[in-house]
C-alpha cells in the first residue's frame, strides 16, 4: 500500500490522501458541510476520490458505490473506507462515469464533486488533473454527466454536484430542470479570483 503524502481529517473520519489522488479541498469540505443521507439510501458516490464523501454517506446509507476514472482513486478509497469502519457498505469501481455500471441501476442518491475548471489543452492528461480538469468551458465531464444522469436515479431520488461560477452554474440549472429535476442550489462559497463554488441539489422530479 502506497505512503499517504498527506493525512486529512473531518469531524471524526480520517482519509489517508494516496500520491497521484485528488487531495480534498474547499469544495470537498463544503459538500461534505452540505451531505444529507437518509438512513437506508442507495448511494452512488461519482469520482470518489480518496472517498471521503462516499464514506460520509455510507454511515446512514444501505450501501455505497463508489467510482472514480483514476485506479490509485480507488485503491485509496477503499483503503479509506476500512480505516473507517464502513467497507461493508460499500463497493468501488474503476471507470469513466456511468459506464460500469448495468443499465437499470437505480440509486436514491448521486453525488459528483465535478471536475469543473476550465482548463487548456494540455491539461487534464494525468489523473490527478481529470479531477479538476473541465475542459475549455469547464463543462466536459459536466455535461457528460448531465446527459447520463437521469438513468441511474429513482424517482424522488436527489443529485448533490458540486460547481463552479466558471463552468456556468446556470446552464446546468437549465439541463437540470429540462431533464426533470427541480434543481436548487443550497450552499456556496466565495474563493479568490472571483470564483464562487456552489452546490446543487436536484431533485428527480418525473
Amino acid at each position: 500500500m502506497p505512503s499517504p503524502i498527506k493525512r486529512v481529517f473531518f469531524k471524526s473520519y480520517i482519509f489517508n490522501v494516496w500520491q497521484d489522488v485528488y487531495e480534498p479541498a474547499e469544495d470537498s469540505f463544503l459538500f461534505a458541510e452540505n451531505l444529507t443521507v437518509k438512513n437506508g439510501d442507495s448511494v452512488l458516490d461519482m469520482g470518489t476520490g480518496c472517498g471521503i464523501l462516499g464514506i460520509i454517506a455510507a454511515n446512514k446509507a444501505f450501501k455505497v458505490i463508489a467510482i472514480d476514472i483514476n485506479p490509485a482513486a480507488v485503491r485509496c478509497a477503499k483503503e479509506n473506507a476500512k480505516l473507517n469502519g464502513v467497507a461493508h457498505k460499500m463497493f468501488f469501481i474503476q471507470g469513466d462515469l456511468f459506464a460500469p455500471l448495468k443499465k437499470g441501476k437505480k440509486f436514491d442518491l448521486i453525488l459528483f464533486n465535478a471536475p469543473y475548471l476550465p482548463t487548456e489543452p494540455f491539461e487534464g492528461k494525468t489523473f490527478v488533473e481529470l479531477a479538476w480538469a473541465g475542459g475549455a468551458n469547464g463543462k466536459a465531464t459536466i455535461n457528460r454527466f448531465l446527459q447520463g444522469v437521469r438513468d441511474y436515479v429513482k424517482v424522488d431520488g436527489r443529485v448533490l454536484l458540486m460547481q463552479s461560477t466558471f463552468a456556468d452554474v446556470d446552464e446546468t440549472m437549465r439541463i437540470l430542470e429540462v431533464k426533470g429535476f427541480e434543481a436548487e442550489i443550497i450552499a456556496s462559497l466565495a474563493l479568490p479570483f472571483f470564483e464562487t463554488i456552489m452546490l446543487i441539489e436536484a431533485k428527480a422530479n418525473f
